[in-house]
This record gives C-alpha cells, sequence and structure tokens, in this order.
C-alpha cells in the first residue's frame, strides 16, 4: 500500500482490505495488440505501481494539441484561481452539470483537489461546455498521480487529443446528447431482449438510455471503472459502449422476470451497477462486453455524426456554447483573395466542432505559390483537414471542406481513387451561400432496408415508438431502421480525388468539382455524393484558388 499509486488523497480506510500489490512491476511491450490483450487481461490491475506507470505511458502516447496545459501550468494559476476558499467550499465548473462526483476512496483532501483541478481545467479549457464524465476521470487520476499538477497534467492531455479518428470525452451537450442516442440504437440492435424489458417497465426509454455514461463514471465501484478505464486508454471510446451494453444485459438477466424494486427503472439499474459485485466480476463483466459483436469504429462514427445531424435540425445544442467560433477567425491576421473575414467565419460556422477554435492557416495561394496541382499537393500534404477556396473570373466563389490529409491520393499507385469521410461538403458563397452536405447525412432513408416504404414507417418501427410521445421520437436517430449502413451504391461515399493531371470532389453520375492540373479551368455538376447543384457555372475558368489549414490556437 506504500506504492505510488496510493498517497495523500485516499483515505485508506476506504479501501478494500484484499487488495495487494502483488501484480508484475514492469511492462515491457509495446505493440498495440499485445496492450490490448493485457489490458482486457487485467494484466496491472492488481500492481497499483505498475498501473500508475502504464497510465503515465499512454497519456503521454496520446497525440495532443502542439502546446497543452502541463503541471507547470497548474503551479502558476491555482493560487489565483481558487483564491483564499476552502477546497471543500469550492463550486464545481458549470460543464460538470451538477453530476454527482465518485469520491472513490478519496479522503478530504483528494475530494477538494478534485474541484481545484476542475476549476484550472475549466480556465484552461473555456470550450469544454459540458462534460458530466470528467471529476470521474480526476478523482481515478489522483489515485495514480504523485501531486495534483501531475493530475491535472494528465486530464489535460485526455481533453487535448487532436486525432480525429481516436475519440475519447465528449465535451459538449451535442456531443453527449448524441452518444446517448447512439449507444439506445446499439442497444435495440446488440440487446433486444434488455430492450423489450425497457420499453415494458419505463415511460421513456430515451430517458433510461441517457443514464449510460452515468453507470461507467459515477456508479461503477473503483475497482470496476479502474479496469474499465485501462481498456479504455488503449482502445479508445468504444469500449464505453461495449462495457455499457454488457452491464445492461447482466441487469436484464438478473432481473427478468422479477418484479422490479421500484417504478423507476433508471434509479433500478444504477443501484445494480452500485452494487454489481454481487452479480459479476469485473473480469466476467470486460469478458461479455468484448464478446458483443459490434459495429467497426468507423460505423459507429457514422451512426453518431447522424445523431449529431438530427439534433443540430431538432435544435437540441441549447447547452453548447457555439459563440466560441467567432473567436476563431481574427480580422487583423487573415488575409484571402477569394473570401472576406466575414465570409470566413460563416464557413467556419460549419466545420466540426473540435476544430472551431483553430485559427485559419493559408497552406496554399495560386496567387503566391503558382497554378499548379503538384504545388497544391505539395503545400497540402501533412495537413487535415483543409479547407479548398475557388473564385471564378465570372467572380463566383465556391468550394470544399475535405476531412483528409491529401497524401492519402498516394495509395493508390498513382491510379485516380476516391477517399476522405463523411464529414466533407461542399459550398458556394457568390453569388448565393448554400452548403451541401454528404448525401446520407442529409437524406439517411438511403441506409434503410427496401421494406421500409417512407420515413413514417420507419419511424414507427423506431427505438422509442412504443413507449413516447410524437415529440421525443422526432428526437431519433435516422440511422435507426439501418442494418449495416449499407448504401445501394459506392457513389454516395466518393469524397475526395486527386492525381496528376486533376483533382476530384464528390462523385457518382457527376462531380461537385473538378480541377485541372494547370489550376486553369474547372467544372461543376451535380453528384451522388452530396446530391448538390451547380456550385457556379457549370464550367468555368479559375481565377484564384486557395487552401487553408486548421492552427491550433496555442502553437500561435
Amino acid at each position: 500500500m506504500d506504492s505510488p499509486g496510493y498517497n495523500c488523497f485516499v483515505d485508506r480506510d476506504k479501501m478494500d482490505a484484499s487488495i495487494q500489490d502483488l501484480g508484475p512491476k514492469e511492462l515491457s511491450c509495446t505493440e498495440l495488440q499485445e496492450l490490448k490483450q493485457l489490458a482486457r487481461q487485467g494484466y496491472w490491475a492488481q500492481s497499483h505501481a505498475l498501473r500508475g506507470k502504464v497510465y503515465q505511458r499512454l497519456i503521454r502516447d496520446i497525440p495532443c494539441r502542439t502546446v497543452t496545459p502541463d503541471a507547470s501550468v497548474y503551479s502558476d494559476i491555482v493560487g489565483k484561481i481558487v483564491g483564499k476558499h476552502s477546497s471543500s467550499s469550492l463550486p464545481f465548473p458549470e460543464f460538470v452539470d451538477n453530476t454527482q462526483v465518485p469520491t472513490y476512496c478519496l479522503n478530504t483532501r483528494g475530494e477538494g483537489a478534485v474541484r481545484k483541478i476542475l476549476l484550472c481545467i475549466a480556465n484552461q479549457f473555456p470550450d469544454i461546455s459540458f462534460c458530466p464524465a470528467l471529476p470521474a476521470v480526476v478523482a481515478l487520476l489522483l489515485h495514480y498521480s504523485i501531486d495534483e499538477a501531475e493530475c491535472f497534467e494528465k486530464a489535460c492531455r485526455i481533453l487535448a487529443c487532436n486525432d480525429p479518428s481516436k475519440k475519447l470525452i465528449d465535451q459538449s451537450f451535442l456531443a453527449f446528447e448524441s452518444s446517448c442516442m447512439t449507444f439506445g440504437d446499439l442497444v435495440n440492435k446488440y440487446c433486444q431482449a434488455a430492450h423489450k424489458l425497457m420499453v415494458a417497465v419505463s415511460e421513456d426509454v430515451l430517458q433510461v438510455y441517457s443514464d449510460w455514461q452515468r453507470w461507467l463514471f459515477g456508479e461503477l465501484p473503483l475497482n470496476y471503472f479502474a479496469r474499465v478505464f485501462d481498456v479504455f486508454l488503449v482502445e479508445g471510446y468504444k469500449v464505453l459502449y461495449r462495457v455499457a451494453l454488457a452491464i445492461l444485459k447482466f441487469f436484464h438477466k438478473v432481473r427478468a422476470g422479477q418484479p422490479l424494486e421500484s417504478d423507476n427503472v433508471k434509479q433500478d439499474i444504477r443501484m445494480f451497477v452500485k452494487d454489481i459485485a454481487k452479480t459479476v466480476s469485473p473480469e466476467k463483466l470486460l469478458e461479455k462486453a468484448f464478446a458483443i459483436r459490434l459495429f467497426s469504429r468507423k460505423e459507429i462514427q457514422l451512426l453518431q455524426m447522424a445523431n449529431e445531424k438530427a439534433l443540430k435540425q431538432k435544435g437540441i445544442t441549447v447547452k453548447q456554447k457555439r459563440q466560441f467560433v467567432h473567436l476563431a477567425v481574427h480580422a487583423e491576421n487573415f488575409h484571402s483573395e477569394i473570401v472576406s473575414v466575414k465570409e470566413m467565419r460563416d464557413i467556419w460556422s460549419w466545420i466540426p466542432e473540435r476544430f472551431a477554435l483553430c485559427q485559419p492557416l493559408l497552406l496554399f495561394s495560386s496567387m503566391q505559390h503558382g497554378y499548379s496541382l503538384t504545388r497544391f499537393y505539395f503545400q497540402c500534404e501533412g495537413h487535415e483537414p483543409t479547407l479548398l477556396l475557388i473564385k471564378t473570373t465570372q467572380k463566383e466563389v465556391c468550394g470544399a471542406y475535405l476531412s483528409t490529409d491529401w497524401s492519402e491520393r498516394n495509395k493508390f499507385g498513382g491510379k485516380l481513387g476516391f477517399f476522405g469521410t463523411g464529414e466533407c461538403f461542399v459550398f458556394r458563397l457568390q453569388p448565393e451561400v448554400q452548403r451541401y452536405e454528404w448525401v446520407v447525412i442529409k437524406h439517411p432513408e438511403l441506409t434503410r432496408p427496401t421494406s421500409f416504404k417512407s420515413s413514417e414507417t420507419a419511424a414507427t418501427s423506431s427505438l422509442l415508438s412504443h413507449s413516447v410521445p410524437p415529440d421525443p421520437a422526432d428526437r431519433l436517430s435516422p440511422f435507426l431502421a439501418a442494418r449495416h449502413f449499407n448504401l445501394p451504391s459506392k457513389t454516395e461515399s466518393m469524397f475526395m480525388a486527386g492525381g496528376n493531371d486533376c483533382l476530384i470532389i464528390g462523385g457518382g453520375g457527376g462531380q461537385a468539382l473538378y480541377i485541372d492540373g494547370d489550376l486553369n479551368r474547372g467544372r461543376t455538376g451535380h453528384c451522388d455524393t452530396f446530391n448538390n447543384q451547380p456550385l457556379c457555372s457549370e464550367n468555368f475558368l479559375i481565377s484564384a484558388v486557395e487552401a487553408w489549414g486548421f492552427q491550433d490556437p496555442d502553437t500561435q
């Protein structure tokens, strides 16, 4: 119990007396697959010192913004933020949303340290608007940190992850709410028996499923949550869905055929999770979780995007501080031959939220670098995402947001091949403003089996149609009726392609944008990917081309 994992923040009397530091002392493997197996098997779970070392290593390796607040920043700001208040009287940041903070056997000093660290994080991450999972993460990390500053640094690295393929913690109300909807979709597909029970005993199934993160980040006992967190740091967000589905399966197994203890199934599940040790061990919980043959990470990402789109269309983003987007384009540092500051700000309001605080960074300008597609690729490679702007000789302005590094084109061995993701979109600014998103997000009925003859038919088969009044049902995922996100053809996912002779955005029966190798001529028309109208004159001459990247505000 004297290892670095147990320090001045822990009440040892509250810790389980059976916990012994008997595990291995070192971890030598570096391969991801081996790490995944060791994490799932609980290799470092019985060694507090080793778990601390592993956390340090895994969190250190998270790809982050160039400048991320570290321990020295905490030392500089904590006194100013806390002031003369006692730790126990400190308020929680608004983004915690009155979440009950788990103590995880922390003593009074440890509980106060959680409050101080959360307030300092709020100071350094003003873009976080909703993050109820964070208190549990900070409370756990305190067990494996030598002081508050080190715990702060670890939490900041998790929050500052800038790898778009490595989602970690929801930091906005929109992301949180869409995750809850996504979990509901996954329950409907992978836990049908449990779903039927939920429909039978609850008035609002979505409200039950919206509690899924609390099961993990709050109700799970410390030794269970730590095991989940071990795997989460290695494998990412998908692990959370797996474990929550497993919890629901076990709840159904225990409660099926038995009367529920109260009229509130939401509270019953919370109590079940809190007392889960009576039913299942951490090993059995994880074993069940990884036995579920879940959607691929890409398919879950598509589902999440569709849910976010559905929420935006309903205006359910009230807790999201989207106004910060207007801070990103500063007039004094911005100059473009194609768009004004106001127009760039309009474009910035369309981009994915995780890039909204970045500054536009000019990567390529035909006025500076010449009219060469080869030079365009050279300037843009290594940057992801990018923004393409085109001005025609008729003073029309159009462009595209492109999610993927142009270097991906090299994987096709010189042949023209499409790549990119569903976050790509095309737009026009002059003579009028119009944006065209990926057709699958705009028209999710394309993913529905042919047996669904209308959106109304699909809605009646949806997650909550058995139990929820019409208005809440309107918030359901547009992918709810999809089986495996099968599209009728590949044309709906032809996002971007680049060769030596041309650049193409969108495909299938036409192209949203085609630009020749000299950046001199182009054409635009309807394409299946974005279901767009021509973005300008169908055949046009180019006056100027620009490509913009996204510069982290911490690097300026």
